[in-house]
């Protein structure tokens, strides 16, 4: 009896893992909703469905796109940090994600310990544009005008926290110039400003710049990318100008909600890395001016790390508060 017992319970010790092992086999088994945090029809929304439907192909489910916009992020952001952590919602975060704690008291996530990450995605690098009419026409003479200018060089920004709006206060402190950064309620009231010539300049995607280009009405001076970009890689970066520092542009990554298991995360960091190798998702990507990125869970997580601490420092040096 004893060695009957003992061979039972052998038995069922080796059943438990493998019916683990079965459960988490068995994901997806119904859709998968993905969140979006800013509604339809900008880049994030854009890349978000396109990822959808090749993560639905693999993965044999239906993606639900959900846009959760307002709050600089922040609603979709607290939707997911506080859904269920088994797979079935996910955050196609963006790059305020990683600015809230600096901007924002009380955020009721944390950007660190809520969310377990996946895998990056894609990013905007940002373009430094300037009304062709300028008299600068490259960067060097762009920080001589904003030094001798008694106001400094004017920035047109989406808003206030943005990427462009950021990166422009880094330019400026890298630069050692004088400067505004005026705060507009999305890119089209920027635009209208700098093409008008009542702006200097302005950090934007090269999608949105392009056709003003074409038209003679607006000139390229860099890009504040560590490379120079293959959406327009006759610009050079502001590092190559001599500010080594100025690195800053939109992102996006995928998370979950933190404590979402290992195999899952797994899953899916493999799935969105050959999405971002196929070469239909690449060419809608770079339509809506973006590269797409991947790498592994870890490398997102210490990225998201770095960008919080970077633009921590940038808030606190341009006393910049939310709106």
């Amino acid at each position: 009896m004893n060695r009957r017992h003992l061979l039972t319970a052998a038995a069922a010790g080796l059943a438990l893992p493998w019916s683990a092992s079965s459960h988490a086999q068995a994901w997806p088994t119904r859709p998968i909703r993905m969140v979006s945090p800013y509604g339809a029809g900008g880049s994030n929304d854009i890349l978000t469905r396109v990822l959808g439907d090749f993560l639905g192909r693999r993965l044999g489910q239906s993606i639900v796109i959900e846009n959760k916009a307002g709050a600089g992020t922040r609603i979709a952001n607290d939707f997911v940090a506080k859904a269920p952590a088994d797979g079935y919602t996910l955050l196609h975060a963006a790059a305020p994600i990683a600015i809230g704690e600096a901007l924002y008291k009380g955020l009721p996530y944390d950007v660190h310990k809520s969310f377990a990450s996946i895998a990056s995605t894609a990013i905007a690098p940002l373009f430094l544009v300037v009304n062709a009419d300028a008299p600068y026409k490259s960067l060097a003479e762009f920080i001589k005008h904003a030094k001798a200018d008694p106001k400094g060089a004017t920035f047109g920004s989406p808003g206030a926290g943005s990427a462009p709006h950021l990166t422009a206060e880094l330019l400026l402190r890298a630069a050692g110039a004088k400067g505004i950064v005026v705060q507009y309620r999305g890119d089209a009231p920027a635009y209208t400003e700098l093409l008008a010539g009542r702006i200097d300049a302005t950090l934007t995607a090269i999608s949105t710049a392009i056709p003003h280009i074409q038209a003679g009405k607006l000139r390229v001076l860099g890009v504040a990318m560590e490379e120079r970009s293959p959406l327009y890689p006759t610009a050079p970066t502001l590092r190559e100008q001599g500010l080594p520092s100025v690195v800053g542009y939109g992102w996006y990554g995928m998370l979950a909600p933190a404590a979402t298991p290992a195999s899952i995360i797994e899953r899916l960091n493999a799935e969105i890395n050959a999405a971002v190798s196929d070469a239909d998702v690449r060419r809608k990507a770079e339509a809506a001016g973006l590269q797409l990125r991947g790498g592994s869970a870890a490398d997102f997580s210490t990225f998201i790390a770095s960008e919080t601490r970077k633009w921590a420092q940038i808030i606190k040096a341009a006393n910049i508060t939310a709106e």
